[in-house]
This record gives C-alpha cells, structure tokens and sequence, in this order.
C-alpha cells in the first residue's frame, strides 16, 4: 500500500555517520531513507544577552537546505537577502526541542549552536534535524567532559523526533515525501529517549481525524522514536 513498500509500523533505513566534519566540535550525517542531514555543533564560551550573568546555558539552531536538496533547484535564501518564514519556524523548533533535554545549569554559560544543513530531502527534514542535531550536541558535550571544562553532564535525556499521518486511510509511520504530500493527515512528534513529550504538530487537510486516530499515530511516533533513540546511543557509545 505504501510507496515505498514498508509496513505501516516501519521506519525508513536510518545511519548516522559522527566525525564527518574535522573542525566542529561534534559533527554527525543523519540519513533516514532518501533525507540526508549534516548536523554540527559549535561550543561558544558566551551566551545572549538575556540570560548573560545567570549562570545558565544556551543551545539554539540553525536549518537550511542546499540549493539542489528537492527535485528542482531552490535560491539560496542568502542570496534572496532573507529567511524564509518556513525556515525561521524550524530552527526554532530545532532549538527548543534540543533544549528540552538539556541541564542548563550543568552546561554552564555557554552556548552551543547546532547547524542543520539539509543535503538530500525527502519528507522528514525537522525530524532528521533534531534527531541527528542531538547526536552532534551529545559529541561536542563529550569533548567539554573530557577536557575537564564541565563536571556533570547536562545531557538529562535523548531527544528525537518523527513523523507519523494517515496516508490512504491508514496511520503510518515516518512518511517519505511521495507519503507527504498525499497524506490527509500529518504530524510531528518530538520526544525524550524516556518517551516524554516535548512537542506534536499536527494538522489535517482534505480529512479529519478522530481521537482514536490520534493514538494510534502516537503509538506508532513512540515506536519510531525509541528507534531512533537506539540509533544515537550506538552511533555516540
């Protein structure tokens, strides 16, 4: 029934490749199926302004796609002098999502930016985003532990997220984009490696969905999720 000929409960092949950048201080090349995400982690010893003497962390992100990412070339949005609002929504909630499982005041004032940059899209971008961004978080936190800078690690929980809609009738999940762009119904679930929710966004088109619906695709987002979870404890053992 499916495009690509999965089960409706199963995930597309996921790897994650770390150390594939030399200079960052965690890099890691997320692929779930066809979507390729390049995540890297930079530490920086300053903070925003906003919370500067507080003694607390900061974690935030940045999301672009390559220009030949999609089927047909996209302008960079350099050149058009502006982001996207699409754009600008995703990488807030990259951030917010990272953050969601980190300690802090354990991290110290500091702030590590994670850059996503999409090389490969097909459905799924945020969620390969912030699953492969925690891998790369994970890595720059392991260099700040080691070299004594940090005492506790700040890393409470795993986060990674997935998609997951109803697709001919029936709730499937993580959707490629053939998947996507027919589904009547799609949404993404971010959660913690202890399968705590930190966000779902969902929305309908052409169909409703009933409350039955919406468990099922939570079921299917905590399946998936826990894979993932898998995934990046082994790619960072």
């Amino acid at each position: 029934m499916r495009p690509s000929g999965r089960k409706l409960d199963e995930m597309r092949a996921v790897s994650i490749e770390t150390g594939f950048t030399k200079h960052a201080e965690g890099s890691a090349l997320i692929k779930i199926g066809h979507t390729h995400v390049l995540c890297t982690a930079t530490i920086e010893d300053r903070v925003p302004p906003f919370i500067k003497g507080s003694g607390l962390g900061w974690v935030t992100a940045e999301y672009g796609m390559l220009p030949r990412a999609t089927n047909t070339r996209m302008r960079r949005e350099a050149a058009m002098g502006k982001q996207g609002g699409r754009t600008v929504e995703i990488q807030r909630l990259i951030g917010r999502s990272l953050r969601a499982g980190v300690d802090r005041s354990a991290l110290g004032e500091r702030q590590i930016t994670i850059d996503c940059d999409v090389l490969q899209a097909d459905g799924g971008t945020r969620c390969a985003s912030i699953t492969g961004g925690w891998v790369a978080l994970k890595l720059a936190v392991n260099k700040l532990m080691k070299a004594g800078d940090i005492v506790s690690d700040p890393l409470v929980d795993p986060v990674a997220a997935v998609s997951c809609g109803i697709y001919a009738g029936q709730p499937v999940l993580d959707l490629d984009y053939p998947e996507d762009s027919e589904a009547g119904v799609d949404g993404n679930f971010i959660l913690t490696g202890t399968g705590r929710l930190i966000e779902i966004q969902m929305s309908a088109e052409g169909q409703t969905f009933s409350r039955d619906q919406m468990n099922q695709l939570m079921d299917l987002a905590e399946k998936g999720v826990s894979e993932l979870v898998a995934a990046q404890k082994a790619a960072t053992a």
